[in-house]
């Protein structure tokens, strides 16, 4: 089963992030969401999510709060 781990604000940030995913080694799928927003879902078999947020991790920017 696919799950969401992020959702991105931009089809761009989500083709950058698929594509460093999957560099890693990761199956990844990005779907659209039809809201207001354009925003795109970032999709990872439910099985590599504790991995693959191991390598979000490192690719987002980190926020203080």
């Amino acid at each position: 089963m696919w799950t969401v781990i992020y959702i991105a604000p931009t089809e761009k940030i989500a083709d950058r992030i698929k594509n460093r995913l999957t560099e890693e080694g990761f199956l990844v799928q990005v779907r659209s969401i039809n809201m207001t927003k354009n925003q795109y879902e970032i999709l990872v078999p439910e099985g590599e999510l504790l991995d693959v947020q191991e390598v979000l991790n490192t690719i987002l920017p980190q926020r203080g709060y």
